[in-house]
C-alpha cells in the first residue's frame, strides 16, 4: 500500500507496507512507447525483443493462415488498471485451452524485427507472433491452443507502473488467468510457459491460486531474486538488473531493482515479497533446469518444495534458448499440456519425476534423460574431499599438518587438483568449507568453480552454445558467512543475508561456500580441481554477468590440522555392477 511519494532528479520512491514492513521503494521513468508524448524514445526500433513496443491498434485480423489474433485487448484489473493483451488462436469455433506468457518484456516484438535472432536457435525457427523467451503461436495456434501474450500493468500501453516481479505482479496475474478462461473462445483452462523471467512469473502467480491456472511450465526459473540472482553468495551483482530496468518500456514508472538493491543490500520482506509460496504451488508442473545457467538453482528449488504433487523436472547441459524450441521438446511439452489443459490421457503420468543429462565433456553427454526419482538423488553417497595447501592437492583422508597458500584478491587464484582412480559421478549440491584469512581489508569475496582434467592435466570444460564453461560454481562474501541454520545442510549451506560481520586483522574465519548443484562423469585417471579466485572466471562467455566486489590486498587459505578446510561431494553410485560391466 502507498502511502507517500517522494521525487529526487532521476528517482521517485513511494512508501509501500510490506507484511507491514513499510520500505520505500524506488522507481524510475520507464522508456516511453512510441505513440505517448512526444513521440516516445527514438530508441525503440533498435532494441528488438526486450524494450521494443509497438504503436497502440485494438484490431483483429489474420496472424497467419489459420490462426486469428486478437491485438492491444484491453483488460481490467481488479483495482481497475487496464492492461492489454495480445491473444493469438485457432481460426475454430471450437474452445480451445490458452498458455499465457506474462512478463515485463514487450508483447509483440516481432513488429520490430524481420527475423529472430536468438542465439543457438537457427533463424525462421521462430515465428515473428512470439514473445522473448515464450511459446510461439506458429506452433501451438495449429495444435489446438490459444497462446496469450501480455502486457503486464505498467508495460507497453498498460496502465500503471512496473513491478519486477513481487505479489502486485502474481495477483495481476491471477486477475488475468480469470478473465481469459472466461472469454467464449476458451475452454476454461489455463497454462503457462516460458523461459527465465517469464518463468519465474510463474511460480508467483501459481502461488496465488487463481482457479483456473491447469498448470504450469517454468524453464529454467529463478526463485529467489534476491539470493540466487542480485546477491548470490552475498556477493552484489547488480549491473544485470539496472540494465534490464532500463530497457523496459511503458508509460509510467519502472520499479528500480538495482537501486533498491544499493539501498536495501539485506534480506527484508521487500525482496520476501518477490519470493513465491512453496506451499501454495499445488497445479502441475514441468520444470527444466540447466546445469549451467544463473536460474539452476531456482528450478531445483521449485521442483523440492513446491507442494504439487505432479510435477516433474528435466535438467540438461545446453543453453535455454535451443532446449526451449528443439523439436523434441516442443513434443514433449505438447504431451503435458494435452494431459493437463485437454484431458487427454496420453500416459504422460509415467514420465519420470526427474530426468538428467550426465556431462562429460565439451558437448559429449554422457547419458541424456537418464529417469530418476527424486533430486537430491536417495543414493547419494557423500565424501568430504580435503584441501592441502602445501601441495596443492586434495585428498580423501584429513591432513595432519596445517599449511596455508594466498593469492592475490584482486586478480590471484589458487587450485587444488585430485586424481580419481575409478570412474566417478557426482551429481547433486556440493559444498564447500573454507579457513580464510584476509590480509589487507575486512572483506573478502570468493569466486568458486569445480572442474575437470583430463589425464594428462588439461581443462576439460562443458559446451554452451559453443563456448566454454568451467563447472558447477559458487561464491561467497566473507561479511555475510553466517547461515539460515533452519534451512541449511551440510550439502546445501544457505547464507542468512540478514547482516555482516567485517573480519578483523589476523583473524581466519570459517566459510560455508554452497556450490550449485550439477551432474558430470569422470573417468578412471581424470581429475577433479578446485578453482578459488577473488574475481568471476568465465572464458570466452557471452552473458553480461558482473559482480561488485571489495577485494583488496591477499586472500589467504588455511588447511589441515585445525583447519580442515574441504570439498564435500555427492558421489553417485552405479546401480548395478557387475565385474567390468557397470550400470548407471
Amino acid at each position: 500500500m502507498s502511502t507517500e511519494t517522494a521525487r529526487t532528479s532521476e528517482f521517485i520512491t513511494i512508501t509501500q507496507t510490506f507484511d507491514g514492513e513499510q520500505v520505500d521503494v524506488v522507481y524510475k521513468q520507464a522508456r516511453r512507447p512510441p505513440d505517448i508524448g512526444e513521440g516516445g524514445d527514438d530508441e525503440f526500433a533498435g532494441n528488438g525483443y526486450l524494450g521494443y513496443c509497438p504503436p497502440f491498434q485494438t484490431r483483429s485480423y489474420e496472424a497467419a493462415p489459420g490462426i486469428v489474433c486478437d491485438q492491444d485487448q484491453p483488460v481490467v484489473l481488479r483495482d481497475g488498471t487496464t492492461i492489454y493483451t495480445d491473444i493469438y488462436r485457432p481460426d475454430t469455433d471450437v474452445p480451445v485451452p490458452v498458455i499465457l506468457s506474462w512478463s515485463f518484456f514487450g508483447k509483440r516484438p516481432g513488429d520490430g524485427l524481420t527475423q529472430w535472432n536468438v542465439k543457438g536457435v537457427p533463424p525462421e525457427t521462430i515465428s515473428l507472433m512470439a514473445k522473448f523467451e515464450s511459446v510461439d503461436p506458429g506452433y501451438w495456434c495449429h495444435h489446438g491452443y490459444a497462446v496469450a501474450n501480455v502486457d503486464p500493468r505498467g508495460v507497453g500501453h498498460s496502465e500503471g507502473d512496473i513491478s519486477v516481479h513481487g505479489s502486485q505482479d502474481a495477483r495481476d496475474g491471477y486477475d488475468f488467468v480469470e478473465w481469459v478462461a472466461e472469454q467464449p473462445w476458451c475452454n476454461g483452462k489455463v497454462g503457462m510457459a516460458g523461459n527465465s523471467g517469464v518463468a519465474v512469473t510463474q511460480w508467483a502467480i501459481a502461488a496465488q491460486q487463481p482457479p483456473h491456472l491447469a498448470c504450469i511450465a517454468p524453464w529454467e526459473g529463478t526463485f529467489d531474486l534476491f539470493n540466487e540472482a542480485i546477491y548470490e553468495g552475498g556477493v552484489p551483482g547488480l549491473t544485470f538488473h539496472s540494465i534490464l530496468v532500463d530497457l523496459l518500456s511503458g508509460p509510467n514508472l519502472v520499479e528500480d531493482v538495482g537501486e533498491m538493491a544499493r539501498r536495501y543490500p539485506f534480506f527484508n520482506n521487500y525482496w520476501r515479497d518477490k519470493v513465491a509460496d512453496f506451499a501454495k504451488i499445488t497445479v502441475p508442473a514441468y520444470i527444466t533446469a540447466g546445469w549451467s545457467h544463473i536460474h539452476l538453482h531456482g528450478a531445483f528449488e521449485g521442483f523440492r518444495h513446491a507442494a504439487s504433487t505432479r510435477k516433474w523436472i528435466r535438467a540438461h547441459r545446453d543453453f535455454e534458448w535451443p532446449d526451449m524450441y528443439s523439436p523434441d521438446n516442443l513434443e514433449d511439452l505438447k504431451r503435458f499440456y494435452d494431459r493437463y489443459l485437454k484431458d487427454i490421457h496420453n500416459g504422460w503420468e509415467l514420465t519420470p519425476p526427474v530426468r538428467l543429462e550426465v556431462m562429460d565433456a565439451f558437448d559429449c553427454d554422457y547419458q541424456v534423460d537418464r529417469a530418476e526419482r527424486e533430486f537430491p538423488l536417495a543414493r547419494t553417497q557423500y565424501e568430504k574431499l580435503y584441501l592441502d595447501a602445501a601441495s596443492g592437492s586434495l585428498s580423501a583422508h584429513p591432513i595432519e599438518t596445517e599449511s596455508n597458500t594466498s593469492y592475490d584478491a584482486a586478480e590471484g587464484l589458487v587450485t587444488f587438483d585430485m586424481t580419481f582412480e575409478q570412474d566417478t559421478e557426482l551429481t547433486g549440491y556440493l559444498a564447500l568449507r573454507l579457513f580464510v584469512e584476509a590480509d589487507g581489508n575486512d572483506e573478502i569475496d570468493l569466486f568458486v568453480n569445480i572442474q575437470k582434467l583430463s589425464t594428462t592435466g588439461e581443462w576439460l570444460p562443458t559446451s554452451v552454445l559453443g563456448h566454454p564453461h568451467p563447472g558447477a560454481w559458487g561464491k561467497i562474501r566473507a561479511s555475510r558467512r553466517a547461515l539460515d541454520e533452519a534451512k541449511s545442510t551440510d550439502y546445501h549451506p544457505v547464507l542468512a543475508q540478514q547482516s555482516e560481520v567485517k573480519l578483523r586483522q589476523d583473524e581466519i574465519v570459517a566459510l560455508d561456500v554452497p556450490i550449485w548443484p550439477t551432474s558430470r562423469i569422470w573417468h578412471a585417471g581424470q581429475q577433479i580441481r578446485v578453482q578459488i579466485s577473488g574475481h568471476y572466471i568465465r572464458e570466452d562467455w557471452f552473458e553480461p554477468l558482473t559482480w561488485q566486489t571489495s577485494n583488496k590486498g591477499r586472500h589467504v587459505l588455511y588447511t589441515g590440522g585445525r583447519h580442515q578446510s574441504h570439498l564435500l561431494i555427492p558421489v553417485i553410485p552405479p546401480r548395478y555392477r557387475d565385474g567390468g560391466y557397470t550400470y548407471r
